[in-house]
């Protein structure tokens, strides 16, 4: 049975059901959302009531071994394109809320909006923006605790805008000492940036070990 989350009380990671889903409720105030990140849990919609997952497996990019494609890297060469780091974190939340013929739908409601831009004020979510000149053409944000930078959503306007802001934040999150950078629930289009899977446990152990680290994505 799902359970229904009163304040942070989290229910075991272990409870989840077969998909992942953990809990139903609660609010995505700053002191839950950062409690849910450090026990393997996020949330993903809020309509009508907010929804928590912490599936087995778990998907994850391997700072040490990501590389781009080197069609990423010529359409960065080609278009002049310049990378900043929270420049404008709600400009890229909603532009990951923008939909599209290829998205009909979205999670990143109001309340996603209101929660993560005071995580940003707080200091614990960053984004990335791809420019073009003075265009946002593509970014992504997340969350940070110590060196566990869990991704959230991307979003492009150009081609191949999305995938170079995930380039810039790898290397980035190499040079400043995170360890972790977690992808959530694989997908085909993850699997073909670079993602894989590892069981929970694994998932888990690494996490609490990222947690440790004295990391700032702002520090490089």
């Amino acid at each position: 049975m799902i359970a229904w989350l009163r304040g942070c009380d989290f229910p075991p990671v272990e409870e989840a059901d077969a998909d992942g889903l953990l809990a139903v409720g609660g609010a995505l105030h700053p002191e839950v959302l950062l409690t849910a990140y450090r026990r393997g849990i996020f949330p993903w919609s809020s309509a009508p009531v907010v929804t928590w997952w912490s599936p087995d497996p778990r998907a994850i990019f391997p700072l040490d071994t990501f590389r781009e494609h080197s069609s990423v890297r010529r359409s960065i060469r080609r278009g002049g394109w310049r990378f900043t780091v929270d420049a404008d974190f709600p400009a890229v939340m909603r532009g990951c809320a923008e939909l599209s013929p290829r998205r009909e739908g979205t999670w990143i409601s109001e309340p996603f909006l209101a929660g993560y831009g005071e995580l940003h004020r707080r200091g614990h979510a960053h984004s990335v923006e791809v420019w073009q000149g003075d265009d946002l053409i593509g970014g992504l944000y997340g969350v940070t605790i110590g060196g566990f930078f869990g991704g959230e959503s991307m979003f492009h306007r150009t081609t191949d805008a999305s995938k170079a802001a995930l380039g810039h934040l790898a290397r980035r999150l190499r040079a400043c000492g995170f360890t972790l950078l977690d992808a959530q629930v694989m997908n085909p289009h993850l699997a073909t940036l670079g993602a894989i899977e590892i069981p929970r446990d694994d998932y888990l152990a690494r996490l609490q070990a990222a947690l440790q680290i004295d990391a700032s994505l702002t520090g490089a």
